[in-house]
């Protein structure tokens, strides 16, 4: 199984990127994807998951809920996380996840089982 995110970069607060994170090795529909991030001496933080059967998202808090969407091509085997509105404590390495073992809401690190390499986000204010 890999998964590999990219899409990361440095923008100015307010403006916009788009993560993606590409999956193979097998099948994910029974899997949920995850996007979590981790700022310098902080811990790995949930952001944003998607249902790989359903497109069904759910995500860290309103503040997020109303700034990022998450979404997944099928036929690309590739989850998204569009950010807008972005802000300087946004600034983070963001990792995506697969996970099939875990428990509704699905935002604990420990239930995704593979992960990517990360991409860096860096928000100037």
């Amino acid at each position: 199984v890999q998964l590999q995110a990219s899409g990361g970069g440095l923008v100015q607060a307010g403006g916009s990127l788009r993560l993606s994170c590409a999956a193979s090795g097998r099948t994910f529909s029974s899997y949920v994807m995850g996007w979590f991030r981790q700022a310098p001496g902080k811990e790995r933080e949930f952001v944003a998951r998607i249902r790989w059967s359903s497109g069904m998202p759910y995500y860290a808090d309103d503040s997020v809920k109303d700034r990022f969407t998450i979404s997944r091509n099928n036929a690309k085997n590739t989850v998204y996380l569009q950010m807008n509105s972005l802000k300087p404590e946004d600034t983070a390495v963001y990792y995506c996840g697969a996970g099939s073992r875990g428990t509704y809401p699905y935002t604990k690190y420990s239930e995704y089982e593979h992960w990517g390499q990360g991409t860096q986000v860096t928000v100037s204010s």
